[in-house]
């Protein structure tokens, strides 16, 4: 327990670097305390979903998304300091004569991105072995090292350059309750074909030459997977390891490669996110509560972990298909009906 908060801690400075310098503009005279209250029980609620959901294949932005909203962090009101001035993410200039005030919405969305640096932590601490293996395979030590690593570069490109080129898109258009049921549903259908698919064509697991083996062409397959994804409710990690069945790996090794894909995702993710839109999220919420979401997330995340990949060996897919489509019908009663 004391190594998963030692790499919560660290990965936490390593955000306070990144939030050093932000690209967004700061007001003249921050606030002395925070500009909007998250709660202990806010930020608890918001590590537990997103430990328990990140990487499980029922998706954590879904989640996260109805979490926020339950929680009435979804309010767009502009925030207002100390001083009764506005406080402005981006302040008015010649491009921009109206400006972008800073909103509750728009720092819990940010939240909900940067606690994915306990998730971070957790494949941190249970991968440990895989993850030296990589960075001495990047120095010319651990061949079976390089090859799994060039696996997961070729892996990460897709969803990348995809999610770099559709980031405002993605932000304005795809957040919604709406679009995670409908994400719900459709990424329960794939699991179900996936799961059937799999038992079909290996009646018996397929042989074990391990994650370095893997064809660049298969894990080139898997990152094509991983760009559906970027549509909120569809689950990375379902995608990954939908994507490491159809490529031939068993459900255990699957998710290791999900796992290890999603530490290089997410903290790519996370860190451009931290330095677009951390200083933001800080000036509203503070560090105290930020840090103890992570922390939540971690430890929750490395105890489901542990759990799913036992299940998925022994059982499979199928009963996250039915949670996602029981999810579904349940948003769908209390929101629109």
């Amino acid at each position: 327990m004391r190594s998963l908060f030692s790499a919560v801690a660290i990965l936490a400075v390593s955000a306070s670097l990144a939030l050093a310098q932000p690209s967004v503009a700061r007001p003249n005279s921050a606030p002395a305390a925070p500009a909007a209250e998250l709660s202990i029980v806010d930020a608890v609620v918001l590590g537990v979903v997103e430990g328990v959901t990140e990487f499980l294949p029922v998706s954590s932005t879904g989640h996260l998304v109805i979490a926020s909203r339950v929680l009435g962090l979804e309010t767009e009101a502009p925030l207002i300091g100390r001083d009764g001035q506005p406080l402005w993410y981006h302040r008015p200039s010649t491009q921009q004569p109206q400006g972008e005030p800073l909103t509750l919405k728009l720092a819990a969305d940010t939240y909900n991105v940067v606690i994915q640096f306990g998730a971070i932590a957790a494949v941190a601490l249970l991968y440990w072995p895989q993850l030296v293996s990589l960075v001495l395979g990047l120095i010319g030590r651990d061949p079976a090292g390089r090859r799994l690593l060039i696996n997961l570069i070729i892996a990460f490109i897709p969803a990348a350059v995809v999610g770099l080129a559709l980031k405002n898109w993605i932000d304005a258009k795809l957040f919604s309750v709406g679009i995670v049921i409908i994400a719900q549903v459709l990424g329960a259908g794939l699991m179900l074909y996936a799961e059937s698919w799999r038992r079909r064509n290996y009646k018996v697991s397929p042989a074990d030459d391990g994650l370095d083996h893997m064809p660049p062409h298969h894990a080139a397959g898997i990152g094509a997977l991983q760009v559906l994804a970027l549509w909120p409710g569809m689950s990375r990690s379902m995608t990954t390891i939908v994507g490491g069945y159809f490529a031939g790996l068993d459900p255990k090794r699957a998710a290791e490669f999900s796992f290890l894909l999603g530490f290089l995702t997410l903290t790519a993710a996370t860190l451009l996110k931290s330095v677009t839109h951390g200083a933001a999220m800080i000036q509203v919420f503070g560090w105290p509560h930020v840090l103890l979401g992570a922390i939540v997330a971690a430890v929750v995340a490395a105890l489901c972990v542990r759990w799913l990949v036992g299940w998925l060996t022994r059982h499979g897919l199928a009963v996250f298909a039915y949670y996602r489509l029981a999810m579904a019908a349940v948003l769908a009663v209390v929101f629109y009906l």
